[in-house]
């Protein structure tokens, strides 16, 4: 079964690159006017589409789908039309001395690359399928889409719409389990992107490299979030609690874990509580709130928790209905804050992904800097405070793919700006410009002038004079 699923995959790649072949360059319009029906697409089929994500999910608000993946896609869409034309003109480069009083010319185009595929997670599978669409369209490439499992109807729904929409030479999707996803991730495609996890992630780049295939990761991590003694703890635990609890925590940029000042420890998970509580009153039939998306994450979530508890790890759940979750199979989940944690705990050796939230205290932010810097790069790092020189010393001192400062989350959200990670966060990055250019080939144009510029350079045999002073001028 899986090969064949392999051969099919294989054709409709052969099919798509041969009409790229005939079709380049891909004229801007005919660019344009995919984008345009990616966006008709989520536009006319909004509502179905939030229905399909909530049964899913299990619960998933359709006010929240409407904005992380239906509306805030469309709007990525509107954004790259608007740019487009810009993104895609020749850029002029300088040649060297006297080459351009020669006639020399140099310039930069950024080109298609032809087929490109998009491995997209179940967290937010129309938004993390169709927005990387989008940038790979404006750039003139045609795309081939796998996207979760775990998401199977909204998989299914996204492969009917795109064979209405699109031609199978311009978009395709493959719907399957794991098998269908390691054949897709072996095909000889001209990019490929993935998003999900940094375990995954390897996996994905080992089979692309069988075939040389550049890859954009868009992975996670433990994006921690720096409160300084500068901060406004209740607006911070607010922010905080919104980015933890939106989607349950099942975003690749959810604040992992806060690092607070030692006195001020208990104000800052007060704050978190409070925010928590002023959003959800009530957890299991708000619909607001979203399930943990299968049992077998769900149980994960649980398994963190019990085994910090058994370390030593006080457990505080932010229940403010008092509301019963031992009776319900709704995998709805109170946000489950750790106190006193430490390393040897799964919640902080494992990207969480989900509404449990660690607490580090810090007597110094030095220590809490040498920390972020002794694990892995996280994909986003939040500090809060009012102290520039703080704020400053934090960001300078440490590397992560994004940053948000007084919230979290939202660098994503800002569409020129490059969303990506860095080394176990992910590479690559799409949104803004860098979108555009990791989904073309930037291609070098030079134009020799007519006099023989070897001849004068003393590049040509025989040498003599004019190469040693050619040799010189270089190393002046």
């Amino acid at each position: 079964m899986a090969d064949d699923r392999k051969t099919e995959m294989e054709a409709v790649l052969r099919k798509q690159r041969a009409a790229h072949h005939q079709m380049r360059p891909e004229p801007m319009a005919l660019r344009k006017d995919r984008i345009q029906r990616a966006m008709k697409l989520l536009t006319d089929h909004a509502d179905d589409l939030c229905k399909v994500m909530a049964a899913d999910f299990g619960n998933r608000s359709p006010h929240q789908s409407m904005i992380t993946d239906i509306a805030g896609t469309v709007n990525f869409g509107k954004y790259c039309l608007k740019h487009m034309d810009k993104w895609s003109r020749p850029e002029k480069r300088h040649v060297q001395f006297p080459l351009g009083l020669l006639g020399a010319k140099a310039e930069v185009r950024y080109e298609p690359k032809g087929v490109v595929g998009i491995l997209s997670p179940w967290n937010f599978p129309v938004n993390l399928s169709f927005g990387p669409l989008m940038q790979i369209f404006a750039a003139g490439n045609r795309a081939m889409i796998k996207p979760s499992e775990f998401t199977e109807k909204t998989s299914l729904l996204t492969k009917e719409l795109v064979e209405e929409y699109f031609t199978p030479d311009e978009c395709a999707v493959f719907t399957g389990g794991p098998e269908v996803a390691a054949a897709f991730s072996e095909l000889p495609f001209d990019h490929l992107i993935f998003t999900g996890s940094t375990a995954t992630g390897r996996k994905v780049m080992e089979s692309a490299a069988k075939n040389l295939v550049p890859v954009t990761l868009e992975l996670g991590g433990k994006s921690p979030v720096f409160l300084g003694e500068s901060a406004d703890f209740a607006k911070a635990g607010e922010r905080v609690a919104l980015g933890k609890m939106l989607n349950a925590g099942q975003i690749c940029l959810a604040p992992d874990y806060l690092y607070v000042p030692e006195s001020k420890q208990d104000e800052a998970i007060h704050g978190v509580w409070q925010g928590t509580a002023n959003m959800y009153p009530t957890l299991l039939d708000n619909e607001d709130y979203a399930s943990v998306v299968t049992d077998r994450h769900f149980d994960r979530l649980q398994d963190l928790v019990a085994d910090a508890r058994d370390k030593g790890a006080e457990v505080i759940e932010v229940n403010p209905g008092n509301e019963d979750f031992s009776n319900t199979n709704a995998r709805k989940m109170p946000l489950t804050i750790l106190k006193n944690v430490t390393d040897d705990m799964r919640a902080m050796q494992e990207e969480i992904f989900g509404p449990v939230l660690p607490v580090k205290t810090y007597r110094h932010i030095d220590e809490a800097i040498d920390y972020v810097n002794e694990h892995d790069r996280p994909l986003g790092l939040y500090y809060f405070g009012q102290d520039s020189n703080e704020r400053e010393k934090v960001l300078t001192k440490t590397i992560s793919g994004g940053v948000t400062v007084n919230d979290v989350i939202f660098h994503v959200s800002m569409e020129d700006l490059p969303f990506g990670g860095v080394g176990p966060s992910g590479m690559g990055s799409y949104h803004g410009v860098e979108g555009f250019r990791e989904f073309s080939h930037a291609r070098s144009f030079y134009t020799q002038p007519k006099i023989d510029v070897a001849k004068l350079g003393g590049f040509k045999p025989p040498y003599g004079p004019a190469t040693e002073k050619a040799v010189k001028s270089m190393m002046k």
